[in-house]
């Protein structure tokens, strides 16, 4: 097996799959979030396409339409609320392909999934790759030695340095995020991807035709122009996007005289779709999940709403739905996992996972017949394997690594400030030295850190009094602060990683060769 290593972009995660098919965010449609990444996508099809980006769009949906595709990515953009660092650009990185066709969803492999990316001339992460237990063992070794006051280019050298193969985004997180960075992605992947992703490298992309085209008016021009009016905004990012794009504005605004807010469907269809017969092999392994994960009593909500883009086609005999599963607490994929582990015929449960569903009566389908179309018992699709579970053990484990520099601003600043203001600094001290327990932070480092956050609970205090500051906009306040305390010593800049200058490359690179001597 080969390792898989790559960045964490700070964002928003965000789903397309046509323009029938539909715009996601992680648990919901038809919002703000969801306006913003239509609107960054059409942006950068203009960026890539030019001109040409109209007839683009068009022919990306109809692509993602006819072979059921959803495109996930990570949409960075300083109008959804701050992370670890408002974003000098607005921009999104393609993190996954979902493929549907007739079995399981499919997963691109990730030369695939960049193949696919350079083909539309969509923006694709950083990938480093390590195919030997050596370098695999050096990257651990560079992480631990960076994990506390990396940041991205001190972090993008060194694992350039000690990579078996590196091939770089059509995004770079410095130019475009700036030095925080939120973490990496580590997973393990095939052996095939080394000499897949070794031809990748060494395969020239295509320059942008956009450059020099008006691209319109900007996301944070827009949402400034309509701030008032969360409608307005709505409205102004789709337009703008383009029609070609999203044409179908149905799930922001409604249909037929029907409002979004009267999208909510009853809750009974949950049960009527339990108790439908399936008439295709996916539908049969979703009723399979859901039941299991409501006998199981696992934290999440099935949520129903009215398919406003099937309008046209309802009648008492004929429903269509949107049925959003919200998965509530992390220790429900951990929980659905052992599942798997003892029925590996389940399908896997997703984060983001949206399906539309049609109940309708059908005449040569009574209600206690046991005949079902032949497709019942799953026909794979030409991307799927023989076996409908996990290939490989291997193929489900993957980890995510973050950054210091990036939890003191959104877990130790941002999500402590409620503690803070309803509870006081006590209660803060207390929550704070938690975090760094939990992460395993070196006593040293936690003595910082508390020094930092105590003057920062001050300093809030002070300039807000018992005006909690928003989460959503809590750099305004932040940023200032740790630019003042950053200023101060040599120490301090490194603890903040604002600058991200004082980790150096060739001191991570000697510790890493201390540690293959020994």
């Amino acid at each position: 097996a080969t390792m898989e290593v790559t960045l964490k972009h700070s964002g928003s995660l965000f789903m397309y799959a046509g323009n029938r098919g539909g715009a996601y965010s992680k648990n919901s449609f038809g919002n703000i979030y969801t306006a913003v990444g239509i609107f960054v996508l059409g942006r950068l099809f203009r960026e890539a396409w030019g001109r040409e980006a109209p007839k683009m769009q068009a022919e990306f949906n109809d692509c993602l339409e006819k072979n059921r595709i959803s495109v996930s990515m990570e949409l960075v953009t300083a109008v959804l609320g701050d992370h670890g660092q408002r974003p000098k650009d607005d921009y999104a990185v393609i993190t996954a392909v979902t493929e549907f066709g007739h079995g399981k969803p499919q997963f691109y492999s990730t030369p695939e999934l960049i193949k696919f990316c350079r083909a539309w001339r969509l923006p694709t992460n950083h990938v480093w790759l390590f195919s030997t237990r050596k370098s695999a063992t050096s990257f651990f070794v560079a992480y631990d030695a960076l994990c506390e006051e990396g940041t991205a280019t001190p972090v993008c050298k060194v694992l350039g340095k000690i990579a078996d193969i590196s091939v770089p985004g059509s995004k770079d997180h410095v130019i475009v995020q700036g030095e925080i960075l939120e973490g990496l992605v580590a997973r393990i992947v095939s052996r095939e991807s080394s000499v897949q992703m070794g031809v990748l490298r060494d395969f020239r992309q295509r320059s942008l035709d956009g450059g020099d085209s008006d691209l319109g008016p900007s996301l944070r021009e827009i949402c400034a122009a309509n701030r008032s009016d969360e409608k307005q905004r709505i409205k102004a990012l789709l337009e703008n996007a383009g029609s070609s794009l999203c044409s179908d504005h149905c799930d922001w605004f409604g249909n037929s005289g029907l409002d979004a807010q009267s999208r909510n469907a009853d809750r009974s269809v949950v049960t009527h779709f339990l108790q439908a017969h399936p008439t295709d092999y996916a539908t049969k392994k979703l009723q399979e999940m859901i039941r299991l994960m409501k006998k199981r009593n696992l934290p999440a909500a099935f949520k129903c709403y009215w398919n406003y883009q099937k309008i046209d086609f309802l009648s008492n005999y004929n429903l269509h739905y949107k049925m959003v599963i919200h998965v509530h607490k992390d220790s429900a994929f951990r929980r659905y996992q052992q599942e798997i582990t003892k029925n590996q015929e389940l399908w896997p449960l997703y984060r983001g996972f949206f399906i539309d569903v049609n109940l309708f009566k059908a005449a040569e389908l009574s209600k206690d017949s046991n005949a079902l179309p032949e497709n019942i018992n799953g026909v794979l699709n030409s991307r799927s394997s023989t076996k409908d579970g996990l290939v490989d053990e291997d193929s489900n484990l993957m980890v995510k690594l973050k950054f210091v520099t990036y939890k003191i601003r959104t877990f130790l600043i941002r999500n402590g400030l409620s503690t803070l203001f309803k509870d006081g600094l006590s209660a803060y001290r207390t929550y704070y030295l938690r975090q760094m327990e939990i992460w395993g932070t070196s006593a040293s480092k936690q003595k910082e850190l508390a020094k930092m956050l105590d003057e920062w609970a001050v300093y809030i205090r002070r300039e807000c009094g018992d005006a909690q500051p928003s989460s959503s906009t809590y750099l305004t306040e932040a940023e200032p602060f740790l630019e003042q305390y950053a200023k101060r010593s040599p120490a301090n800049l490194a603890l903040v990683g604002a600058a991200g200058g004082l980790v150096q490359t060739e001191d991570v690179l000697a510790i890493l060769d201390a540690r293959r001597d020994k």
